[in-house]
C-alpha cells in the first residue's frame, strides 16, 4: 500500500518519503506530528509526499463519534493552519471505526473553517467526535467498502 501511494504521488509531481511502513502511536500525536513536519517543511518550493503506513490508537475519553484516522487528521489541522499542506489518513478496508468514512482530510483552512462553525478541535478530541467535526467542514473520506484490509495509510503532502 505504501509502495502504490508513493508511485501514485511520484506520478503526480511529487518527492516521496516512506517515514515508516510500522506506525503504532496514539492518534492524535501522529496528526500534531505530521503537522509540526509541515510547518517545517511547507513553502520550500519542493512538492513533497511523506507517507506513513500502520495503525494508530485512540485512548477513548468522551462520547463522540470517529475513527483513528479521523482523529489523526483532526489532530493534524490546528498545526497546519495557514500552511500549504494536506494530511490525509484512510483505513485500506473503507472503515474508520462506527462509521460510514475510511478517515479524514485536514488542510491549512480546516481550523480556520471549523472555528467559523463554533467548533474547537480540542473539544472535539476530547470527546472523541471527529466524524462530526470533519463531516462539518467536508473533511471526510468516504470510499466504502474496499474488499482488502492491509493497513491504513497516512500521507503528508507539502
Amino acid at each position: 500500500l505504501c509502495r502504490d501511494a508513493a508511485a501514485r504521488a511520484e506520478a503526480l509531481g511529487y518527492r516521496t518519503c516512506l517515514l515508516t511502513d510500522r506506525l503504532q502511536c496514539e492518534a492524535r500525536e501522529a496528526g500534531r506530528f505530521l503537522s509540526a513536519m509541515a510547518g517545517t517543511h511547507a513553502g520550500k518550493g519542493e512538492k513533497t509526499a511523506y507517507i506513513l503506513g500502520g495503525e494508530t490508537v485512540v485512548h477513548l475519553t468522551g462520547h463522540g463519534l470517529g475513527g483513528r484516522n479521523q482523529e489523526l487528521a483532526l489532530a493534524a489541522a490546528e498545526g497546519l493552519a495557514g500552511l500549504e499542506a494536506v494530511v490525509a489518513s484512510v483505513g485500506s478496508d473503507g472503515t474508520d471505526g462506527p462509521t460510514d468514512a475510511a478517515g479524514g482530510i485536514t488542510d491549512g483552512t480546516t481550523a480556520d473553517a471549523l472555528a467559523a462553525l463554533g467548533i474547537s478541535i480540542d473539544k472535539t478530541l476530547a470527546d472523541n467526535d471527529a466524524y462530526h467535526a470533519l463531516k462539518a467542514c467536508g473533511g471526510l473520506i468516504v470510499t466504502g467498502p474496499t474488499g482488502t484490509n492491509v493497513n491504513d495509510i497516512t500521507v503528508l503532502l507539502v
